[in-house]
């Protein structure tokens, strides 16, 4: 909760806003965009009525390998608020904005948090290749110097072994980056709806709750899993923040983005180490093929424990109609394959 200080403090700020806000006595909701269906769904949870929200990769999409549309440089144009990810997640977005003429204002949700540097996680599956390092994916030393300031498509697409920059770009799959995500969310909407900043604190406030009652809820599921029984191979690598907050260990023959390619020698080192731990179960993804964890499963004997979503939610019929829908269904999933 916001000190009595801090709401004084930004009610001041607001009384300014409103001054030049071209939307401060507005009925009309407010057009906005994010980038894709997570922060889609989040944006809308704080700006309720007030906003009129454009998703751009929709449920089940594959923001990595993405490409914008007519439509998509339509609606960016007419935006006031662009809601982007970071981290070099949306390759481009930048040749978006360009295209479009954008002419509003763009937030950058990882903002502040503290994210898994690639070469530290590179790092770390190379230690656990040979048996020098049980835990990894720890992380605690990423640079977050290089991170302030960073947006979206700085430092291009051509690192050695990765697609998408030094930095694990999937921060919303620790719940602790959600309420950070959501505090660079209500800041953006209250400046551009100054007329609304308390409805946006209140609707912060209430999500933020039922944020923390999920992690809470996640850390006591893992916690009654043996540590032998903490290890998940999935399609490609977006999993490292969860591991981070709840102790697993998450393998992929993939890298950070969907449009790397898995080399054979990857994929016969992680069919040996999945031999020589008897990690008994792998997982698809809702946005990857999955014919390539088959293969690993048929080769190694392990099950298929199920479908995880790690970067675009479920259809509204499906397990992952919204951010935390997908959390729990993700940690569900998890826990009931991973049991003993």
């Amino acid at each position: 909760m916001f000190s009595r200080k801090t709401l004084t403090a930004i009610a001041v700020s607001i009384g300014l806003l409103c001054a030049t806000s071209p939307y401060a006595n507005s009925t009309e909701p407010v057009p906005v965009v994010a980038s894709f269906s997570i922060l889609g769904d989040m944006v809308q949870r704080i700006g309720g009525a007030h906003v009129s929200v454009t998703t751009l990769v929709g449920p089940d999409g594959d923001t990595h390998v993405y490409q914008p549309t007519p439509a998509d440089a339509r609606a960016v144009s007419k935006a006031q608020l662009l809601f982007v990810n970071g981290l070099d997640f949306e390759g481009w977005i930048d040749r978006l904005v360009k295209a479009s003429g954008f002419q509003g204002n763009r937030a950058v949700v990882t903002q502040g948090i503290k994210p898994i540097a690639y070469e530290d996680n590179h790092d770390e599956h190379h230690k656990d290749e040979v048996g020098k390092d049980e835990h990894g994916h720890k992380n605690e030393h990423a640079d977050t110097d290089r991170h302030k300031g960073h947006t979206d498509d700085k430092h291009g697409g051509d690192h050695a072994g990765h697609d998408h920059g030094a930095f694990d770009p999937h921060a919303w799959q620790s719940l602790k980056n959600a309420v950070i995500y959501v505090d660079n969310i209500t800041a953006a909407l209250a400046k551009t709806i100054p007329t609304e900043w308390r409805t946006f604190y209140r609707n912060r406030a209430a999500y933020v709750a039922e944020i923390e009652a999920l992690d809470s809820e996640i850390q006591k599921s893992v916690a009654e899993l043996p540590i032998g029984h903490r290890t998940v191979v999935t399609s490609h690598d977006a999993f490292q923040y969860f591991a981070r907050d709840y102790g697993l260990k998450f393998l992929a023959p993939q890298g950070f983005s969907t449009e790397s390619e898995a080399s054979a020698k990857d994929v016969a080192t992680l069919i040996k180490q999945m031999r020589e731990q008897t990690i008994s179960a792998v997982f698809v993804e809702n946005i990857t093929d999955p014919r390539l964890i088959k293969q690993i499963a048929d080769e190694t004997g392990a099950a298929i424990g199920g479908t995880l979503y790690p970067g675009a939610l479920s259809g509204p019929d499906g397990p992952a109609a919204t951010y935390l829908d997908m959390m729990r269904h993700n940690a569900t999933t998890l826990a009931k394959s991973l049991k003993p």
